[in-house]
């Protein structure tokens, strides 16, 4: 397996174009989908500057259970609806939060986590989880990142399907 590389740290659309034709081809070769999932996470921690932890959150009965992630050890499980993850997965839609602070009801896993972002898994109106970003800084996420993180969550959701993963 190759190393994931991008040329650009400061631009964060280049990055995601540079990243994604990365991941499809690790994740084609691989019919492992936590194998492909733990790649995902550390491509992503690898690659984007500032990110403190990134993982994902798998809809198993009605909650969301940590999957994969690259990071301080983290929440097990999140209520939909509650915190971060919970809100995205409720509203089917992602979430940037520039502070965690200002955010009713923010879940702190990481006590030094500042900002956050979090896309849903979907295919169509069908929720498999969430990809989860934080940041120990302030305004790390941008529409650049919910844009680049909902492509890489389109291919994990069709990862999903292809190999009737989740239920």
């Amino acid at each position: 397996m190759e190393e994931i590389r991008v040329s650009s740290v400061d631009d964060r659309a280049a990055i995601y174009r540079e990243l994604i034709p990365q991941l499809k081809s690790v994740i084609e070769g691989e019919a492992d989908h936590v194998a492909n999932l733990a790649n995902i996470s550390a491509a992503l921690k690898q690659v984007l500057p500032g990110v403190s932890w990134v993982g994902f959150y798998l809809l198993k009965n009605s909650e969301l259970v940590v999957g994969p992630f690259q990071g301080k050890v983290a929440c097990t499980r999140i209520k939909i609806g509650r915190g971060v993850c919970g809100k995205a997965a409720e509203q089917r839609k992602s979430v940037i939060v520039p502070n965690v602070y200002e955010f009713p009801g923010h879940i702190f896993c990481d006590q030094e986590s500042k900002s956050e972002i979090v896309v849903p898994i979907l295919n169509g109106e069908k929720l498999f989880g969430v990809l989860d970003l934080d940041s120990s800084e302030y305004n790390s996420f941008d529409e650049a990142d919910a844009e680049g993180l909902e492509r890489v969550c389109e291919m994990v959701s069709e990862m999903f399907v292809k190999k009737n993963i989740l239920e």
